[in-house]
C-alpha cells in the first residue's frame, strides 16, 4: 500500500473507518468520505496524528456533483487515484417485505446502488491511468438473501453483479474490480440497541455463524487491504466472503463454539467510531 492513493466512501464510521486506518497504516494516502454529520474530521485527525496521510471530503456521493467532486479532490491533492473503495451504504429498516417502507427502499437504491455506480464511473478513467482497482462492499445477504432485509440483499446482489461486470470490462485497461462480502460485523447495524435489528435477528445472525461471533471492523479492513494491494494482482471479479462461515453454515452451528473462541481479537488499530 506504500505510496498508493485511495478514496474510501462511507469512511466516517464502522467498517469504513477501519479501512481508512488500515490503508493509512500500510502507507496509503486516503481520502476519507462521509456525509455531513459523520465524524469524518475525527477519522482524518486520528490518522494524521499517527503520522498517516488523510484528507476529508464531506458530501453525499450518491449525488452526481459530489461524486465528481470527490474524485477531483483526490486528483487536486495527490495527482492520481490508485484505489476506490465503495463502502458507503445504509441499512435503514428491517421488516417483512410487505411492510418494508418505500422510503427505505428508495434510500437503499440511492446509497447502496447509485453511489457505487457514480463513484466507479468517475474514478475509472483515472484508475485506467494508474492500473488501479475498485473494491466494493458486497454482503452475504447478496448471495442468499435474508428475511426482513430482502431489499438490502437485493442491492448487494446488484453490487456483486456490477463489480463482476466491471472486472470483465476493465481487465483490458489494467483495472481490477472485486467485492468484499461481510457477514455479521460488530457495528451498530448488528446490535438491537444501536441499529435496525431486533433481539431475535441479533441472536439468530450470531447463532447461524459457525465461528459463533461477529467480526471486528479491523478484521474486515484487513481483507480490503489485501484485495486492494498489489499482492492480489491476479484477483478480479471475485466475491470475497468474510462472513465467519455463515453463507455455508446450516442452522445454529455457532452455538457449538466454546466461549473462548467467541472472543473478538483485539487488533492493532485505534478505532473510535465502530458502532456509530
Amino acid at each position: 500500500m506504500e505510496g498508493k492513493i485511495a478514496i474510501i466512501t462511507g469512511a466516517g464510521t464502522g467498517i469504513g473507518e477501519a479501512i481508512a486506518h488500515k490503508f493509512a497504516y500500510e502507507g496509503a494516502s486516503v481520502i476519507v468520505n462521509g456525509l455531513p454529520g459523520d465524524p469524518v474530521e475525527d477519522v482524518v485527525a486520528s490518522i494524521n496524528n499517527k503520522q498517516g496521510k488523510a484528507i476529508a471530503f464531506i458530501g453525499d456521493i450518491s449525488d452526481e456533483v459530489f461524486a465528481r467532486n470527490c474524485v477531483q479532490r483526490a486528483l487536486d491533492t495527490y495527482g492520481r487515484i490508485d484505489i476506490l473503495v465503495n463502502n458507503a451504504g445504509v441499512l435503514p429498516e428491517t421488516n417483512p417485505t410487505e411492510d418494508f417502507s418505500v422510503s427505505s427502499f428508495d434510500a437503499l437504491i440511492k446509497n447502496n446502488v447509485k453511489s457505487t455506480f457514480l463513484m466507479t464511473k468517475y474514478a475509472l478513467p483515472h484508475l485506467q491511468k494508474s492500473r488501479g482497482n475498485v473494491v466494493s462492499a458486497g454482503s452475504e445477504a447478496g448471495f442468499n438473501g435474508l428475511a426482513e432485509i430482502t431489499a438490502y440483499g437485493g442491492t448487494k446482489g446488484w453490487v456483486h453483479a456490477f463489480m463482476k461486470g466491471v472486472a470483465v470490462e476493465q481487465a483490458k485497461n489494467g483495472v481490477r474490480a472485486n467485492c468484499i462480502c461481510p457477514g455479521a460485523i460488530d457495528t451498530s447495524w448488528t446490535h438491537k440497541d444501536l441499529g435496525p435489528m431486533n433481539k431475535k435477528m441479533e441472536k439468530n445472525i450470531i447463532a447461524a455463524t459457525p465461528m459463533g461471533r461477529r467480526a471486528t471492523t479491523e478484521e474486515i479492513a484487513n481483507v480490503y487491504s489485501f484485495i486492494a494491494s498489489d499482492e492480489a494482482s491476479y484477483v478480479t471479479g471475485a466475491l470475497w466472503l468474510v462472513d465467519g462461515g455463515i453463507t455455508v453454515g446450516k442452522g445454529p452451528i455457532g452455538e457449538e463454539v466454546p466461549t473462548d473462541l467467541k472472543q473478538e481479537p483485539e487488533g492493532i488499530l485505534e478505532l473510535e467510531h465502530a458502532k456509530d
